[in-house]
């Protein structure tokens, strides 16, 4: 459960939508949005929501394990943060109930809140969230997210059964922006002491909603956690959830989740495509919730470990090769804003750098002669001591939607022109990890979300090149720069919140300037629901939804 409704549950024209998406109304019960109809009428209790996700269905339902996503999505049914996000968009304690740190910022004291249980009859204490923490930092559990969210703590001690001390091996001023995180939940030891195979079924938690079952290729199911204590008293209404039940089912094809939605059979479908959201602009028993994730923009990193980007000129060459505002104008009917930083605009710190950008066919023409690339072959392409100026853009099906994987081949077609050949290779999820494992890549657009500017430093850092325990690495423009790491260090353990804006948007400006990605949009992150589903609009600090308030009109 959060506190955060980051927009209001109908169709934005792309002129408002930037600035709504930096507006949070808070999560009450009963809470008017401006198009009067989500909270409509007095809550009616029973009844099962059918979801409908168009994310690649997850191989393990603990989000500690990996940690991407359509995880994050179905866990925050089930399971809970130590802190969450308000309707200002600060961060406030949740399974926590304060924390404190030293003035030498290396040990934070984290108080758990009391009265609140698993359900599995575990109680929460800090002897509980110390297992979690242990959990995710074990190299077995595999976990990627969750992983580097905690990866500056040394060491931890429970106190007493409240009061947990962590030590930290150098300040870290995102930990509490970790703690929002749903890959950072919080699980029942008991239940992590089952295999990771039993846990990868049905993680344990103290959610509104518990697992009954998991239909692999088809459902999960949920239902209502009777027993539930909503952590902050005055958050939401009070008692359990409304919904009885929810089921989540798995519909890879587009225009399958909507015909369903359409007809009755889901009342909710996620990565809800942008002709779609145009068209159902048009009905008014279809609604719509824009919810823009944090940390990073979606955006194509250029891979400077090897040729031919291991040359700034060319990566410059590339950047102004592509019309991408051309693209978004075409394919997104609205529902995107062209932007130009390395941070979502949810970021209240990102930095952006518009100029830098600017679709220039001629200067590219020039960078790459300058560069040595002045010679063409028989197909248009050039080519530089025999060989050819080819790009390779492995492309994940499940991360990357239609409309996306169209940009890619406009940009294509465009960087053609300009005699520059990218090789697309549309691949299932498990390929295309293997294919960044194996560097095998010139130019790959990869999600990253999380909460706040220390994102920056998971994209960026040189540390970020060496993998997490669960084989993924982060840094794919594979920047090593002394100067910037120094940065995102300082960045991330002042107290000055005016240093740590500074600091952050210094370090923007590096890697925009030196062109190691080529932003796009903020991750685009769709929602279509029917108009009979009331109260919808709640999400995490990731800005996946919670249904804790919703319910099902008659």
């Amino acid at each position: 459960m959060t506190l955060a409704r980051p927009l209001a549950n109908r169709f934005f024209p792309a002129a408002t939508a930037l600035a709504a998406a930096l507006v949070l109304a808070g999560c009450t019960p009963a809470t008017p949005t401006p198009d009067g109809s989500a909270d409509a009428g007095t809550p009616v209790t029973g009844g099962t929501l059918v979801y409908a996700s168009g994310d690649a269905e997850p191989s393990c339902l603990d989000p500690h394990v990996g940690g991407n996503y359509p995880q994050a999505l179905v866990a925050s049914q089930y399971l809970e943060t130590l802190y969450t996000k308000n309707s200002d968009g600060e961060l406030i304690p949740w399974l926590a109930e304060d924390s404190t740190v030293s003035d030498d910022g290396l040990t934070r004291t984290v108080t758990i809140r009391d009265g609140i249980t698993f359900t599995d009859g575990t109680a929460l204490d800090a002897a509980a969230v110390k297992a979690n923490f242990e959990h995710l930092l074990d190299p077995d559990t595999a976990s990627s997210t969750g992983f580097l969210a905690l990866g500056k703590i040394d060491s931890m001690k429970a106190i007493d059964a409240r009061t947990l001390e962590l030590k930290l091996k150098t300040p870290d001023n995102s930990l509490l922006e970790s703690f929002s995180m749903p890959w950072v939940a919080i699980e029942s030891p008991t239940a992590l002491k089952r295999t990771q195979a039993e846990n990868c079924v049905s993680p344990v938690g103290t959610g509104p909603f518990k697992i009954e079952s998991w239909k692999k290729q088809d459902s999960v199911n949920l239902v209502r956690n009777t027993d539930y204590v909503l952590p902050d008293p005055t958050a939401a209404h009070a008692g359990t959830a409304y919904l009885d039940a929810i089921t989540w089912r798995f519909i890879p094809e587009a225009a399958t989740r909507y015909a369903a939605l359409q007809a009755g059979e889901v009342q909710i479908i996620d990565n809800a495509q942008p002709d779609t959201i145009a068209a159902a602009a048009k009905n008014s028993t279809i609604k719509h919730l824009d919810a823009p994730r944090p940390g990073a923009s979606n955006r194509i990193e250029l891979n400077s470990s090897k040729a031919p980007f291991d040359d700034a000129s060319v990566r410059e060459a590339f950047i102004h090769a592509v019309n991408i505002n051309a693209s978004i104008d075409s394919l997104f009917f609205g529902t995107a804003t062209r932007s130009y930083s390395p941070l979502s605009s949810a970021e209240p710190l990102a930095y952006s750098e518009e100029a830098l950008f600017e679709y220039d066919p001629a200067k590219a023409g020039e960078l790459l002669d300058t560069a040595g690339w002045s010679e063409r072959d028989s197909a248009g392409y050039r080519v530089k001591d025999g060989k050819r100026l080819s790009l390779t853009f492995p492309v994940s099906t499940s991360q990357s939607i239609p409309a996306e994987q169209s940009i890619f081949e406009q940009m294509q077609a465009t960087a053609k022109e300009s005699g520059i050949e990218i090789k697309i290779n549309l691949l299932d999820l498990s390929s295309w990890y293997g294919d960044l494992a194996k560097n095998n890549y010139n130019l790959v657009s990869a999600p990253y979300t999380k909460v706040g500017p220390s994102v920056l430093s998971v994209l960026f850092h040189s540390d970020s090149t060496t993998p997490a325990p669960s084989g993924y690495f982060a840094n794919h423009s594979q920047v090593k720069n002394h100067d910037l790491d120094e940065l995102l260090d300082k960045a991330g353990s002042t107290k000055d919140e005016a240093e740590r804006k500074d600091l952050y948007a210094q370090a923007q400006k590096m890697v925009l300037e030196g062109y190691y990605l080529l932003p796009l949009y903020n991750q685009q992150n769709h929602f279509l629901y029917s108009d009979k589903l009331k109260n919808v609009g709640a999400t995490t600090a990731v800005a996946t939804p919670t249904f804790f308030d919703a319910w099902l009109a008659n």
